[in-house]
């Protein structure tokens, strides 16, 4: 065991192997169990524990200094956080940032997010580096002694874990509606509108961020946004120029049970189609690639990936603990882009036809905007 002093640590995190860590409790009181894994983004906390591909896992920051621009209503990429808790170094700094609208504690209250503090991250994020992904549970209570650890390891190893999970049904949107909202305008200090749409996408929403859609809409793209469960013909009744397939959670094969024969009927119409993440792993999927589960995922805005065509080499955002397999892709499909990291997949192209996708979040909202010129060449295809 190991964490803040016993008086204060009332809050504790336990791992599935037997692993528990005393700390702070931060946020709201209760109890969560998930995946743990770990970020390594130097920025945009608000924004990681938003997106909805967080879905059914607790989140370690690496970066010890969570707090400090506090939290405001522009940087959410979704209205409900879909992540289940947090884990930090050090306590929650003090906001210092003039767009800070509420101190982050505040915020985790109000949103029934649980947290812990005061934890050895560095310790917490090598072993899931050495013995890849851990289930585990998060509990914080009134009083130190409130908190039964041999319990919360059970429930731990209780969890059925990410595999077969379908979480996309969970936080994608219920029904379709429009999308017209632009990218941040410094200057005039708020989003912008689309004021002359000159094409027109549908968005399957498997857990998009809103500021994918922005990127999409700042591209020329009126947006209608349909949930991961709506059928092809419903989709292209919208009469689309081009579908996009988004991020979101949970196992890409087990959310494919119902996405991949949509996808395929959607391939045959000859649009534009272009995925992210998740939608990346089930275009794979539709096109007879395999995914598996890595050993403790992508998460973070300084991942390195080569553009095989060009050499360039992009700093991306990622988030996924799930991967295509390089040596699945069938003929007719061409790997685009791996990682410098390990080598992974990161996107791929379907030859002589207008079909792309990329593992990465080239929006990167938190992260650098080197990948953001893909909305354009989405846009160039349906042009």
């Amino acid at each position: 065991m190991s964490g803040t002093d016993s008086a204060t640590a009332t809050a504790a995190l336990a791992l599935a192997d037997g692993t528990v860590f005393r700390g702070r409790g931060l946020g709201a009181r209760g109890e969560a169990a998930g995946e743990v894994c770990f970020n390594t983004a130097m920025s945009g906390y608000q924004e990681i524990l938003t997106d909805p591909s967080y879905a059914g896992q607790i989140i370690t920051f690496t970066f010890p200094h969570i707090g400090n621009v506090g939290t405001n209503e522009d940087d959410l990429e979704a209205e409900t956080p879909a992540a289940l808790g947090l884990v930090l170094r050090a306590d929650v700094t003090e906001p210092s940032n003039w767009r800070a609208a509420q101190h982050l504690e505040r915020w985790l209250l109000r949103r029934g997010l649980i947290g812990i503090a005061g934890i050895d991250t560095r310790r917490l994020t090598r072993l899931l580096r050495s013995g890849g992904a851990q289930d585990g549970a998060l509990a914080h209570a009134e009083t130190a002694d409130a908190i039964d650890e041999a319990a919360l390891v059970a429930r731990a190893r209780a969890w059925p874990g990410l595999e077969g999970m379908d979480l996309a049904r969970e936080v994608c949107c219920r029904q379709a509606y429009a999308w017209s909202q632009t990218a941040w305008d410094a200057e005039a200090g708020a989003y912008g509108t689309l004021a002359a749409p000159r094409r027109h996408v549908v968005a399957v929403d498997y857990g998009a961020k809103r500021n994918i859609l922005r990127s999409l809409a700042s591209a020329g793209c009126r947006v209608t946004v349909v949930p991961a469960t709506a059928d092809a013909e419903t989709i292209l009744g919208h009469e689309p120029d081009g579908i996009f397939l988004s991020n979101g959670p949970g196992d890409p094969a087990a959310t494919g049970t119902y996405a991949v024969p949509v996808i395929r009927e959607l391939m045959a119409s000859g649009l534009p189609i272009f995925g992210i993440c998740l939608g990346h792993q089930l275009l794979a999927l539709a096109l007879g690639a395999e995914t598996r589960k890595m050993p403790f995922g992508h998460r973070g805005a300084n991942h390195p990936v080569k553009e095989l065509e060009s050499g360039r080499v992009e700093i991306t955002s990622q988030n996924h603990g799930f991967e295509v397999t390089l040596d699945s892709l069938p003929a007719g499909v061409s790997a685009t882009h791996v990682s410098l990291f390990d080598g992974t997949l990161e996107g791929l192209a379907v030859e002589g036809h207008p079909i792309f996708s990329v593992q990465y979040h080239p929006e990167a909202s938190p992260g650098p905007q080197d990948a953001s010129h893909l909305f354009a060449r989405f846009a160039a295809l349906m042009g």
